[in-house]
């Protein structure tokens, strides 16, 4: 477990580890639609955290990159799968760490609540638009900037 969190209980570790995927899920299926090609990306977004991820979260994402997509699929199907019921749990359940973001280190949770914020708007344009077009719906609109997540610059 990286520094960042290790002061953290078990059950915000998790709900740590599960916000990009939360994130995605809520993004991608904000249409009530949860396509392959926004799963693809989602890995894609992963893989390239792992990589090239500011030096804080570098470590981070490889705890949260090993065996993705099975653990996405797992998380998909722990929510219902219509919309109006999944995303209000999502938003719920996303709200949390707020009180979490505010216990760990100031810049780490500026880089994560930033991570998360890029992961929502590259999610939103891999699905939609016609030639480039429109490319982030109405739908995820409402989501995209994660107002349910408290910004940690702001404290």
């Amino acid at each position: 477990m990286i520094p960042e969190i290790e002061k953290l209980t078990s059950a915000e570790v998790e709900l740590m580890h599960k916000a990009p995927m939360l994130v995605c899920i809520l993004i991608a299926g904000a249409d009530d639609h949860i396509d392959k090609k926004e799963i693809r990306k989602a890995i894609a977004l992963t893989e390239k955290k792992q990589k090239r991820a500011k030096s804080h979260l570098l470590d981070f994402y490889k705890e949260v990159g090993e065996d993705f997509e099975d653990k996405l699929m797992i998380i998909i199907h722990e929510y219902p799968h219509e919309e109006k019921e999944r995303s209000p749990m999502i938003v719920e359940t996303l709200s949390h760490l707020n009180p979490i973001l505010r216990k760990i280190d100031s810049n780490f949770s500026k880089e994560f609540y930033k991570s998360l914020r890029e992961i929502a708007s590259e999610i939103a344009k891999s699905s939609g638009g016609l030639l480039g077009l429109k490319a982030v719906g109405d739908d995820e609109t409402k989501y995209i900037g994660l107002s349910m997540i408290q910004d940690p610059a702001t404290y």
